[in-house]
């Protein structure tokens, strides 16, 4: 970008308006001129944006930033390992939902109220009160600190690409699980199209079903960490949620990713999944979904014991061994301004964080589809999520190694190769086996 060009974009979005907060030094000097910043977050939407637009930051500030952006998985990994040693190769890092409660509470990550209430640092107009509550409810310690910004926030909602097959069947759009298997039953296989599909992350896809039964994914977390994988509800529940895949699931259905279902919905091969906002507003999109004049949405089913749509944070933190956290904080002010993320919200990300931008004109009108407010439908997961508090499984240190276990007990079962009893109990006593060797108290 040419220094004219990106001097216009800047004052455009209102960069200016940040300068005396973060990167005015001395005598007007860039303030971290000669500063080297190690980024690193997994790739997504949100982080594809920050990069475009890193110049301006750069140019602001003086410092030189290297944003790292790998895959989902090899970030998580590596990202653990060099937080765990406290070491320096990171400044700025993604505070990974299943990682939060690992990374926050063993010290491995700075407090950040220190840098929000200090006026040379942080301008007011930042406004951390903006950011909505239950994102910023996972990414505090249990010193009542806050630990990470959130830069995406999700909540797990239901949509239908072909209602139309539900509305001639003489059906409404399902309640319950009961309601949801009745649907299935009417439109599956109808023109050539299967009922459901859902992410084969089933440590994340199967927990809102595991909760509606009644289950749980631990005793009572994060204090009582021992695993009931292996109950009657929970065994209820994994053998209701493999018949949906089984049964109503197209071929392959098994392995289905988010990207995966996203697009057989939009093309009209799938009927209905359960998934986050941002997955389901695609069916929406004029120039790639074949189904926009049939598509609806609703909240996710609820079950016998009530309705659990699951929720998902990723932040924006500093870890402890960070040499420029002064710096680091500099980045994370920029990168989640209100400039900047109502900026975001104008190119189309899906998923904001601040309360401003979702009742933000420009976000909202993107969000009613066919009539439904998708916004809103988010809204509501997020905050019976937060207000709930049954996302607690998700956000302890030892999550992921159970997560393992739910994802090969739900296959098993959907394949045939276990029933749901033999499988969940598989599961609870190889998490236990796990658990222990993790070091977990159970």
């Amino acid at each position: 970008m040419q220094r004219r060009d990106l001097l216009k974009a800047m004052a455009a979005f209102g960069v200016y308006a940040m300068v005396p907060s973060f990167a005015r030094g001395a005598n007007g000097a860039k303030k971290y001129d000669g500063v080297t910043l190690n980024v690193s977050t997994f790739s997504t939407a949100y982080p594809t944006l920050l990069r475009q637009w890193l110049p301006e930051f750069e140019a602001l500030t003086g410092a030189k930033v290297n944003f790292d952006t790998p895959a989902f998985p090899v970030y998580n990994q590596r990202a653990d390992l060099e937080l765990s040693t406290k070491g320096s190769a990171y400044d700025v890092v993604n505070v990974t939902f299943i990682y939060t409660s690992r990374w926050i509470n063993s010290g491995w990550l700075t407090p950040l109220d220190e840098f929000i209430a200090n006026p040379n640092l942080t301008s007011a107009e930042w406004d951390v009160h903006d950011f909505l509550a239950g994102g910023l409810g996972p990414e505090t310690g249990r010193d009542g600190k806050l630990y990470g910004i959130p830069w995406v926030v999700e909540g797990m909602i239901s949509g239908a690409s072909r209602f139309d097959l539900v509305t001639q069947a003489g059906l409404k759009y399902p309640d319950t699980t009961d309601d949801l298997v009745k649907v299935f039953q009417a439109v599956n296989k109808k023109e050539r199209v299967a009922a459901y599909v859902t992410d084969s992350h089933y440590g994340w896809t199967f927990i809102p079903y595991l909760q509606a039964f009644g289950g749980n994914v631990f005793r009572n977390p994060p204090d009582d960490l021992f695993p009931t994988l292996d109950t009657p509800e929970a065994i209820a529940a994994a053998d209701y949620f493999a018949r949906l895949i089984r049964e109503f699931g197209p071929n392959g259905g098994l392995t289905y990713t988010a990207d995966q279902s996203t697009q057989a919905l939009k093309l009209g091969r799938v009927n209905f999944s359960d998934s986050s906002q941002p997955y389901l507003a695609q069916l929406g999109d004029p120039a790639s979904s074949r189904t926009l004049k049939t598509v609806n949405f609703g909240q996710l089913v609820q079950g016998p014991a009530g309705r659990f749509p699951g929720m998902a944070v990723h932040a924006l933190g500093i870890p402890a061994g960070s040499k420029n956290k002064e710096a680091a904080w500099a980045f994370i002010q920029w990168a989640l301004s209100k400039q900047t993320t109502q900026r975001a919200v104008q190119a189309g990300y899906g998923s904001p964080t601040r309360r401003s931008d979702i009742d933000s004109q420009a976000y909202r009108s993107k969000q009613i589809i066919n009539g439904v407010d998708l916004a809103q439908l988010s809204l509501s997961a997020i905050e019976r999520a937060a207000q709930g508090g049954y996302m607690k499984y998700r956000t302890v240190d030892v999550y992921p190694q159970v997560d393992q276990q739910l994802n090969k007990a739900i296959a098993l079962i959907i394949s045939g190769q276990l029933s749901a009893k033999q499988a969940m109990q598989q599961a609870q006593t190889a998490s236990i086996a796990d658990l222990k060797r993790s070091g977990a108290k159970i």
